[in-house]
């Protein structure tokens, strides 16, 4: 099943090899690790999954050749000499019959009956019988062919050397055609139980992991809906009032510049709580499907917006990029522009996107800061860390770092051909 990682950055990527778990999308997904005598584990595991497949598609084949076999045994084994031409003919027939007991079972029953009574064949019957009784169970067939198989075992051919039977050999002749016909029965409706037990538990075993979705689903909903809340309490207060006093300062100043400092604030503030609210719409959303990424059609606004200097400039044809690929650019020339509000005083930055056939290639470099005196504000340094996790998780590849000319340099490129064919 494919993760929230696969269904928002495209192919299957996955972390570390730790054999941990790893709570991805609507499921805790377990990974491999381990190996057998230096093989891995998954191929080995791949290997048995392939032989049991295979055992499995014959398993009837052997099964099938295995009751003609012992059923030509039994004939062979209670072989008599001063037996008929019709003896042999009948058991023949019952032999070869065993071969199309799943297809026509209670016509297999028919054809092995005389086989038994006036012939050798009395396994086939019974082996006839008891694939009647797992495939029909006790039905009106079964009873008739647990009839037939009774008195073929019960009845002596020729008739006159059945009369000439004791009554004490007729009672015992009655009691083991009752265990003859009897024990097929049991066992067919032992195999048909059993099948039935097998198919209940694969039932059990395919709800209980879907309640184990389920599960995961709800707790990954809670932890959402507990950040949605952390986040519209705390940030969402702190950045109205951000964008209150900007705009307070940007009445209250004389000052051109300062109002127009102000007017920025304010704008950015505004922007932020509109990009607040979506998210926290995201977190609070408990359907599988989250709102669509921002794109890269969506930069000229993104760049006009900054509040620095900055331009942009893109090359070959963007706009049937992948989303997962559109998305990742899109974020990252939005980080990349906030790193330089916050740490470069505002300086000339420059956005380079150049789509070729095989990768996209983003660059986004800033010059020198003009005003060094221009404190820094407070980082966790993790933004940058999280557009190196981003391009990975796209096969890409991220470079960061101080440039010639004293600036900043960030550039990104995404393979194309892969994304695509996937």
């Amino acid at each position: 099943m494919p993760s929230v990682l696969t269904a928002q950055y495209g192919d299957d990527q996955r972390m570390a090899d730790t054999g941990g778990r790893v709570l991805a999308g609507n499921a805790v997904e377990t990974l491999p690790s381990g190996g057998v005598n230096g093989v891995p584990a998954e191929r080995v595991r791949r290997a048995a999954r392939g032989l049991r497949a295979r055992l499995a598609k014959h398993r009837q084949v052997f099964l099938d050749v295995g009751a003609v076999a012992i059923a030509a045994f039994d004939v062979w084994f209670w072989f008599a000499p001063d037996a008929k031409s019709y003896n042999y003919v009948l058991s023949i027939i019952a032999v070869v019959a065993v071969a199309f007991r799943r297809r026509f079972p209670f016509l297999v029953v028919l054809l092995t009956v005389p086989g038994f009574l006036a012939g050798m064949a009395q396994l086939a019957a019974m082996i006839a019988l008891g694939t009647l009784a797992r495939q029909r169970l006790l039905s009106t067939q079964t009873y008739i062919a647990a009839g037939l198989v009774w008195l073929s075992r019960f009845f002596l051919w020729p008739p006159e050397d059945f009369v000439a039977l004791p009554w004490t050999t007729h009672i015992h002749d009655a009691i083991y055609g009752c265990i003859v016909a009897g024990m097929p029965i049991a066992i067919g409706l032992l195999v048909h139980a059993r099948e039935e037990l097998s198919a209940r538990i694969a039932e059990l075993a395919v709800s209980r992991e879907r309640e184990r979705l389920l599960h995961a689903h709800a707790v990954r909903a809670d932890e959402r809906a507990r950040l949605a809340r952390e986040m519209h309490d705390v940030v969402s207060h702190q950045v109205s009032l951000i964008a209150m006093q900007a705009g307070a300062l940007r009445v209250a100043v004389a000052d051109p510049d300062a109002q127009q400092v102000a007017g920025t604030i304010r704008s950015l503030s505004t922007r932020t709580l509109d990009e607040l609210r979506q998210l926290v719409s995201v977190l609070r959303t408990t359907s599988g499907d989250d709102s669509p990424q921002p794109r890269i059609e969506e930069l000229p606004q993104l760049v006009a917006g900054a509040g620095i200097p900055a331009s942009l400039t893109v090359q070959g044809p963007v706009g049937d990029l992948p989303a997962p690929i559109s998305g990742a650019v899109y974020r990252t020339v939005q980080e990349a522009l906030t790193n330089v509000r916050k740490h470069a005083g505002g300086a000339t930055t420059a956005v380079h996107v150049q789509a070729d056939p095989d990768e996209l290639r983003v660059e986004i470099r800033n010059d020198a800061p003009a005003r060094h005196e221009c404190s820094s504000l407070p980082s966790g340094g993790h933004g940058l860390v999280g557009l190196r996790e981003r391009a990975a998780l796209l096969d890409g590849t991220f470079e960061a770092g101080p440039a010639e000319d004293g600036g900043f340099r960030v550039a990104v490129t995404f393979p194309l051909a892969r994304q695509l064919d996937g």
